[in-house]
């Protein structure tokens, strides 16, 4: 009498073909592999998990780095002549490409998990390998053009090290679940050691990461400053055309403490308020005077500038993507704005008891007022009737002048200079990027008595932290986002911070510890076959590489006198191809 008995029966594994079919289109169950991944496919995994810590790096930059989205477009319209957001294409593949290279990590993790041997496609293997160029190429391009912007990284880091890091953590303590596992299941001792040492080594690293975390919001409260003034680079660029008089009423319907604009002098002597050189992006000087439309603005008299319109561009344009959020009076307002001279920006200024911070663009040397153009700027300042302690003068030429003329202005400097040399030169105040000052330098400018302006603060992340450095005032395109911030976003005691940091290591360690032991128990149990099971399996491993097509498998046992005793029974396996697990 011959039986046929199924030596394993199969059921349907949704998920593991999914698993297996997204990684490496291995949708049927015979070809899947549960032998050790191959040293090419191990070298494309540690190429995957560079790219993807590559792209998140380049991601979070690029996220951080939204405080001065205004600031990349507008070196892109100096170069190409042509304002464009170019922000947004490469945001939107940096995302697309970070989503990608993380969702095939996480698949290659859950292969590690289920003890699948990893398989790229050749396609993905073409996506990874465009998505590792891809950022490369972008991140020589910021380095070259932008190169400063970097420093964004290091300072959002004082922002958000201490929740990136109890992130980090989280993360690392996970994945002593896949470390416990391979530990476990590895026949090689020197392996099992090399893996052991290799995550203890990173999760050390890990638990004293703190000892290099430095954050000014790390304090006690009753060292914290007052909040830093807020001055509103081009009036409110956001709900309104940059450096027009509406711009200015915005801004300062907000409270803010003061208006930051950029002057120039008219062909006919009038100062008026435009960053540009030329007036093609902010103004229809295409449509009104074509032939002179590349000209410097400067050449321009101000009858002419009264003719162009200021504000259609950024209905047209919108540059900070704000217009669809503004209300219908406001947008009609802002059709009808025009260039806004420097003494309508003092009286609007005069009439809320605001600050002016000014600085000065002088014409080309062939314009007639070249070598009066600071004249010309005071003159308007001095008849406009505001204070001079409201002044804050930022050009360095002709200083002395000035502090004869103006001996109440606030001297501005955008050099960065010892105390003592700015004290020599009647200087009272800096005017700086936010990374150029360090914790060290505000502290030695305030007990200096140097106020301290930073530009330009869009995010209040950004804001939060200067606010806890000690800044004395800083200048935002965006006040209206600014003022909300009453406090700080986090502020917490080192002894505090101390307890959440050895807290958190403890857990994690605990943690770690109870998996390991979880796993070894765990897989200590799967492996108590008997020794026909053992011997099944090592059957099945030996000719899995091989197999193409899976069939059903069967014993072929002989029984004699009813009597189904071993010894008396001889076993045919019959392993056709396609066997798997």
């Amino acid at each position: 009498m011959v039986r046929h008995q199924p030596l394993q029966v199969y059921e349907r594994q949704l998920c593991l073909s999914c698993l297996t079919g997204i990684y490496g289109c291995r949708w049927k169950r015979y070809q899947r592999s549960h032998d050790d991944t191959t040293k090419w496919e191990c070298l494309w995994s540690f190429i995957l998990f560079c790219t993807f810590c590559l792209l998140l790096v380049w991601f979070y930059f690029w996220l951080v780095a939204h405080n001065d989205y205004n600031e990349f477009n507008w070196f892109l319209y100096n170069t190409s002549g042509e304002w464009s957001d170019g922000t947004v294409p490469i945001v939107a593949t940096t995302a697309a490409g970070f989503a990608y290279i993380t969702l095939l990590t996480a698949l290659a993790l859950c292969h590690i998990a289920a003890g699948q041997q990893l398989n790229l496609h050749w396609l993905h293997k073409i996506g990874v390998t465009a998505a590792l160029l891809t950022t490369i190429v972008g991140v020589i391009s910021v380095s070259q053009m932008w190169g400063e912007e970097w420093d964004v990284i290091r300072m959002s880091l004082q922002a958000t090290g201490p929740f990136l890091h109890i992130g980090a953590l989280v993360a690392v303590t996970g994945l002593a679940w896949l470390v416990a596992g391979q530990v476990a299941r590895a026949e090689k001792t020197r392996f099992q050691v090399l893996l052991v040492l290799i995550y203890l080594f990173v999760l050390l690293t890990l638990y004293l990461v703190p000892l290099s975390i430095t954050s000014p919001c790390i304090m006690e409260r009753n060292l914290l400053k007052r909040r830093p003034q807020i001055f509103g680079y081009q009036g409110a660029p956001m709900l309104a055309p940059e450096n027009t008089a509406l711009s200015f009423q915005r801004a300062l319907s907000l409270n803010i403490s003061g208006l930051e604009a950029h002057v120039t002098v008219s062909f006919d002597g009038v100062p008026f308020l435009m960053r540009d050189r030329t007036l093609r992006r902010t103004t229809n000087v295409q449509k009104v005077f074509p032939e002179q439309q590349l000209d410097d603005a400067s050449f321009f008299n101000w009858t002419d500038l009264l003719r162009l319109n200021a504000g259609q561009w950024f209905l047209r344009d919108d540059p900070f993507w704000t217009v669809q959020s503004l209300p219908t009076k406001d947008l009609r307002q802002i059709r009808n704005q025009s260039v806004c001279s420097l003494e309508r920006m003092l009286h609007l200024a005069v009439s809320s008891d605001s600050s002016v911070l000014l600085t000065l663009r002088r014409p080309p040397p062939d314009h007639p007022h070249h070598h009066s153009w600071i004249n010309d700027t005071l003159d308007t300042i001095r008849l406009s009737g505001i204070p001079q302690h409201a002044v804050m003068w930022v050009e360095d030429r002709d200083r002395q002048l000035v502090r004869r003329v103006a001996p109440g202005f606030q001297q501005t400097s955008t050099k960065k200079q010892p105390a003592p040399a700015l004290h020599q030169q009647g200087v009272s105040r800096l005017l700086l990027r936010y990374n150029q000052l360090s914790g060290q330098d505000l502290r030695e400018f305030s007990s200096s008595n140097i106020s301290t302006t930073v530009y330009r603060v869009n995010e209040l992340w950004l804001y939060s932290l200067l606010w806890c450095a000690g800044v004395t005032s800083v200048s935002s395109e965006a006040p209206h986002i600014l003022r909300k911030l009453h406090s700080p976003s986090w502020l917490m005691s080192p002894e505090q911070y101390g307890l959440i940091w050895i807290t958190a290591d403890l857990v994690s360690f605990a943690l770690v510890l109870a998996i390991f032991i979880f796993q070894k128990w765990r897989m200590s149990g799967m492996h108590s076959y008997n020794p026909e099971q053992i011997m099944l399996s090592a059957a099945v491993r030996r000719s899995s590489r091989e197999v193409n097509i899976m069939k059903e498998k069967l014993i072929f046992s002989e029984v004699s006198n009813g009597v189904g005793s071993t010894e008396d029974t001889d076993f045919d396996c019959y392993t056709n191809r396609g066997i798997a697990h």
